[in-house]
């Protein structure tokens, strides 16, 4: 306020100036605002579905590619039309970009005819045309930093790099993932971020997302130049493609291990869109055929399946839910053998109080687990870990809903709360046994029995409970099928690691890259991601308060970033929403998907009658979208011809891998 008065008076600073867009950006997007979220407008122009949207800096023009091959520039305050134009591709539009430093007057387009062009809005002429992939391209990405430059990811799967200023207007490749992976890999989508142009984040076919330092490669590559021995290679020598350090990947930990699984059942993985957070430390990643993902850039963690704490703490080692790590980082260390916990017998630790108004919260989720309403429970426990983040009954508590619903994935993430209840408080019974069901459930059988027989040894009062008898039973049984996933766990090496099948020739160096890969922080469940592969999913909000993503049901959902909670769905299209570009500064957001339509969204005013729009069941809405990732192809494509399928019950959501009902005292009820 006082930034408007000043510069009404004529006394308007620069200071003033940034506090009052400092002070705009960060409560554009609010909680009530994200409630009222409803349909303001839908632009009308495209005569096929619209795969792309793009945003200007200022947020004044909002750019759409189509299957019509036309660019639309449209005025999307005033819900106008500025401009039309046939791109000159020959198959569908997926990508489009304005680039930097243009004044909103050059604009990129990307397409399936592997094309990729480059357009002068002012005189609506194509000026350069790039022929030099082979397969479709998917994604383009641009960098205020590189204010000529810009990207490509196609699915001949290469990343190639374009330079405005050349002369002979060609591109080279920038990285060529068919020299790590084969030549069936696809890349997906890219993005460079915001903060640091120098990095440049990929998305591809499988469970990784690479990370690359442009700068490195490109050093790299002209010292190799430059190098009087550039031209002599003797038999053994190897150039390598790139620098060591150049590459870092991502991956959520559980996913290696299920590739096995998935495409035995024609279930792809495959990133279908990356980007970073405004402040670019978070990379966010829709992964096709399972959940939307959260990387954290700065707080690094490998994958959480061959860690356990190495000493469990008798109780006078226990203050306040804390311990002492003995010089290990976090109270977690690596065991190259699995899992083995100290000799000895384990005594109770007391437990730090809640305050009384999340002590009410956890009660709350508490009955709700009683119910059975796993996914209400599991939010309301996240809703009192993101304020008691050290309280190890909750994440034990979590661990135990997770385990029962059953969603993709939810058994890895019951583990990563296992470990940290167990971090925390290192005699915490129950966290002690659900990691070892954790573990058989995620196929790691041998490691779950030596789990196992450690809990026994640490919990000998629980050696015959009916849970362990029960779990034992299981792990044994695994153990002597004769199955292929037992057999190949027998043998060496991690399974993460393993090939999946495919004639894929997997290098030494992309082996070595899966092996260093990092962990996911947040993961968010609800939508469906297996028919299209340019499903989006971004931030909203200028401290990305929130994460929006696009989903197979024609709805679009938001989650809120630090809980992971879903807070609202909306129903965005008729078929799929594919794409949601929020605006630079508004609470202001820009959808489209198989409708040849741009749907604009804001907060309603509160006199509006009710938002028809308003998926109101969600936990509905995202049950129906696990059951959807888990049916039979053939079942989904049923599904979106209209036809009911029978026979997909919630259980089956997430694999009916049904758990023994008589757990016993250890895992049943949350503390």
């Amino acid at each position: 306020v006082c930034a408007v008065l000043l510069c009404q008076c004529g006394v308007c600073l620069p200071l003033q100036e940034r506090g009052a867009l400092g002070f705009e950006r960060h409560y554009h997007v609010t909680d009530p605002f994200i409630r009222r979220l409803g349909l303001e407008a839908e632009l009308q122009g495209h005569s096929g579905c619209v795969n792309c949207l793009e945003w200007n800096e200022k947020g004044d023009l909002l750019a759409s590619g189509s299957d019509d091959q036309h660019t639309i520039v449209w005025d999307p305050l005033h819900h106008k039309k500025l401009l039309s134009m046939h791109t000159g591709h020959t198959a569908n539009i997926f990508s489009v970009k304005f680039l930097p430093h243009s004044g909103d007057r050059i604009l990129i387009t990307g397409a399936a005819d592997s094309k990729v062009h480059v357009h002068d809005l002012t005189v609506k002429e194509t000026v350069h045309m790039f022929g030099d992939h082979t397969n479709r391209v998917k994604r383009i990405a641009t960098a205020p930093m590189w204010p000529n430059t810009f990207w490509s990811a196609a699915e001949d799967g290469l990343i190639r790099q374009y330079d405005l200023r050349e002369s002979s207007k060609r591109s080279e490749v920038l990285i060529d993932l068919t020299e790590y992976c084969g030549q069936l890999v696809e890349a997906k989508c890219l993005t460079v971020n915001p903060q640091d142009n120098n990095y440049l984040a990929v998305g591809a076919s499988g469970p990784f997302v690479r990370l690359y330092d442009i700068r490195m490669i490109h050093n790299h590559r002209k010292s190799m130049k430059q190098s009087p021995s550039a031209g002599v290679h003797t038999f053994c020598d190897r150039q390598k493609p790139l620098p060591d350090g150049a590459a870092q990947y991502y991956v959520a930990g559980h996913l290696p291990v299920k590739l096995p699984d998935y495409n035995n059942r024609l279930r792809v993985l495959v990133a279908t869109y990356v980007t970073f957070s405004p402040d670019g430390t978070e990379l966010l990643v829709n992964m096709g055929g399972e959940q939307v993902y959260l990387f954290d850039l700065t707080y690094k963690q490998r994958p959480y399946t061959f860690l356990l704490p190495k000493k469990c703490h008798t109780s006078g080692e226990v203050q306040n839910g804390k311990t002492s790590t003995n010089g290990v980082s976090n109270g977690i260390h690596i065991h190259s053998n699995g899992f083995r916990l100290a000799e000895g017998r384990a005594h109770a630790s007391p437990q730090v109080e809640l305050p009384p108004y999340l002590e009410r919260i956890k009660q709350q989720a508490n009955e709700a687990f009683a119910c059975q309403l796993w996914t209400q429970a599991i939010q309301l426990y996240s809703k009192a870990v993101q304020k008691a983040p050290n309280n190890a009954m909750l994440y034990g508590n979590r661990a135990a809903a997770y385990m029962k619903r059953k969603w993709d994935g939810d058994h890895y993430d019951a583990l990563r709360d296992c470990l940290k209840a167990i971090s925390l408080n290192p005699c915490h019974l129950k966290a002690h046994f659900r990691l070892a069901r954790c573990l058989f459930e995620l196929k790691y059988v041998a490691e779950a029995l030596e789990c196992l027989d450690d809990f026994k040894g640490k919990f000998p009062e629980q050696a015959h409970s009916s849970a362990c008898d029960a779990l034992d039973r299981d792990i044994n049984a695994a153990l002597f099928s004769k199955s292929d996933t037992a057999e190949d766990k027998k043998g060496g090496g991690p399974i993460r690691l393993r090939a999946t099948g495919r004639k894929d020739s997997i290098s030494e160096d992309e082996m070595v890259l899966r092996e260093r890969s990092y962990d996911y922080k947040f993961r968010y469940c609800g939508h469906c991601n297996t028919t299209t592969d340019i499903k989006e999913a971004n931030f909203f909000g200028s401290n990305a308060q929130y994460i929006v993503s696009g989903s197979d049901d024609g709805s679009f959902f938001i989650w809120e970033k630090e809980t992971t909670n879903l807070v609202r769905v909306l129903q965005g299209d008729e078929s799929i929403v594919n794409c949601l570009q929020p605006h630079p500064s508004y609470c202001f957001l820009a959808t489209s998907g198989i409708d040849p339509v741009v749907r604009l969204w804001n907060p309603r005013p509160e006199s509006e009658t009710l938002n028809g729009r308003v998926v109101l069941d969600m936990e509905g809405a995202s049950q129906a979208n696990q059951r959807r990732m888990n049916a039979d192809p053939l079942e989904v494509m049923l599904l979106n011809m209209g036809y009911r399928i029978t026979g997909l019950s919630s259980a089956g959501a997430a694999g009916s891998d049904d758990e023994d009902s008589s757990e016993g005292q250890v895992q049943c009820r949350p503390s």
